[in-house]
């Protein structure tokens, strides 16, 4: 095996569109996760436990759940305040019992009020509401409360919904095309029509977001934001903590801009009871809002009503938390260290606070007030392996392979079954030879491990970094969805430092979606961007077309 050493042309593709963040907040390694840690399920036996996938705790105490099992039966159990179970009746149950309409509908997205009321979208976008309705927070035109989950259909039945956020008794909704969509209380401008009549049914958040793509939503107890996909933000509603990030405290009754974040580009928000907190590109965080309890991370209790950059001297954030029911914060690391802060079990932690725990959701399981979930848990059972589970097993495990890798005199362990099965490179090599060893030189030990593991698992386990290698390789062997990955993952990796060199790889090796993150990331860091080593060591060819296509995107207009 040859290496083959040609170089891609440097030019950089002449489009000048699609040019928007495609991030979404991350799915959290439901491995990590233990629904014992609520007490709510403590009566539940093992082998029911082992069976549940998807789970979200919610209530004034924290007495209600809702679960979903390997074979997407749903199941509710608690208090049933308002019907809030969705069994049809008022009845509390210790014991489980079945959501029949629910079963098989694969929910996507689940938030709930104070009142409570439930909602949730499932796969095919569809949307179902119950619960306390004295607001109209189910969106049907009525006040009755909802003893059995209904689609919510007035204005979306032909629109796929994506995502769903509650308030204290408002209810706002995201589209497939980027659309928002509110019904329910709106003492305080939450729903965002220009008035603060309650909202009887859905109804599109249009004023200063139309014609824009929002990518993700949250809602404080009487407020609502929204991420576009060119990482502005945007908020509404009851603002007398400065939780809209304004600079005022000024209600709104239609979604505002925040001004303060011009130039940073937002991926994901989160909303406590008065506060707000958002992730930008770059891993940071900002926080503004109310902070009696420490819940802005700024190290005193000072209300913020402007955004506020948070220093938690740890590494690349890739998540932030906080739910509408409490005044507790908390922030994962892209090594997957996990931080809290605010009022945890009436302690008021003013700093982000380093835990032992594995994921976000541990910190609302033990530390909030109540401990709901702050969003829907996605979890597994550790009984059975699947198919894909024994494949990762067996990868680099001597015990049964047939072939060994010999890289920078390591090696690694495979099955040449598997690797002609996965890959038409394989398929072709070892169709013309019996080794049971080979030496590759091309590439390193830990890109070719990647590589093998990769087609074990279907997964990349590498840092961003080391990742061009592995789009080098993937670009070398033609494996089109490694390569994608890869991109992916680059993504998540981006700098100021690093971005002009992650977009010289990208042209080399004609990842174009890369090419084109690469590129809008430079032109919203422009300055930092040029003041780089890289920047100056900049191919001149590439160099001349960057120039050229930032000026078509206005990046030089005053």
């Amino acid at each position: 095996m040859n290496h083959d050493s040609r170089e891609s042309p440097i030019s950089l593709s002449d489009t000048t569109t699609s040019l928007t963040n495609s991030t979404t907040t991350p799915v959290l390694s439901s491995s990590m996760l233990d629904v014992g840690k609520w007490p709510v399920f403590a009566l539940l036996p093992p082998e029911e436990l082992r069976l549940i996938r998807q789970a979200c705790v919610f209530g004034s105490a924290a007495n209600e759940a809702l679960y979903v099992t390997v074979n997407d039966e749903v199941f509710a159990l608690g208090t049933n305040c308002s019907g809030c179970l969705g069994l049809g009746d008022l009845q509390s149950t210790i014991e489980p019992r079945r959501i029949d309409v629910l079963c098989g509908k694969k929910i996507v997205s689940l938030s709930y009020g104070t009142g409570p009321h439930v909602v949730i979208a499932t796969a095919d976008g569809e949307v179902f509401a119950w619960g306390h309705n004295g607001y109209s927070q189910l969106g049907n035109g009525t006040t009755n409360h909802g003893l059995t989950p209904a689609q919510v259909s007035t204005n979306l039945l032909n629109k796929r919904v994506t995502e769903v956020a509650c308030g204290s008794h408002h209810t706002i909704a995201l589209t497939t095309d980027g659309e928002v969509f509110a019904w329910g209380y709106n003492n305080s401008g939450q729903v965002g029509s220009g008035s603060t009549a309650n909202q009887p049914t859905p109804r599109r958040v249009s004023s200063c977001l139309q014609n824009k793509v929002v990518v993700n939503i949250a809602c404080g107890q009487l407020c609502s934001m929204a991420v576009l996909d060119n990482g502005e933000t945007y908020g509404w509603g009851y603002n007398c903590n400065g939780q809209l990030g304004l600079g005022n405290n000024g209600n709104q009754q239609t979604p505002c801009r925040i001004a303060a974040l011009q130039g940073v580009n937002i991926i994901q928000v989160a909303c406590g009871y008065a506060h707000t907190l958002a992730l930008t590109d770059e891993g940071f965080i900002y926080a503004w809002g109310a902070n009696s309890y420490g819940q802005l991370g700024t190290g005193n209790k000072s209300n913020q009503a402007v955004p506020t950059l948070i220093n938690t001297d740890k590494e690349r954030m890739v998540e932030v938390a906080a739910c509408h029911t409490s005044h507790t914060s908390a922030a994962k690391t892209q090594s997957g260290q996990v931080l809290m802060w605010g009022q945890c079990r009436g302690q008021a932690v003013a700093c982000p606070h380093l835990t032992h725990f594995a994921s976000t959701d541990d910190v609302f399981a033990c530390f909030a007030t109540p401990a709901v979930t702050w969003h829907l848990l996605t979890v597994d059972g550790d009984d059975y392996l699947t198919v894909a589970q024994s494949l990762k097993r067996e990868f680099d495990s001597p015990d049964i392979s047939d072939l060994k890798f010999l890289v920078d005199g390591k090696c690694i362990h495979v099955h040449k079954a598997l690797l002609k099965i996965r890959c038409e490179h394989f398929r072709v090599l070892l169709n013309e030879t019996d080794e049971e060893s080979m030496e590759i030189h091309q590439f390193s030990y830990l890109v070719y491990r990647a590589f093998l593991e990769y087609l074990y698992t279907d997964t990349i386990n590498l840092p961003p970094e080391d990742a061009i290698g592995l789009l080098d390789l993937a670009t070398f062997y033609r494996e089109t969805r490694l390569k994608r990955l890869c991109q992916e993952t680059i993504k998540r990796g981006i700098s100021e430092e690093n971005a002009i060199t992650l977009l010289s790889a990208a042209v080399k090796y004609e990842a174009r979606d890369l090419e084109e993150f690469c590129f809008k990331f430079c032109v919203n860091h422009l300055t930092a961007v040029t003041q780089t080593q890289a920047f100056a060591d900049m191919d001149h060819e590439l160099l001349k077309t960057f120039i050229s296509k930032a000026s078509r995107y206005g990046a030089f207009k005053n």
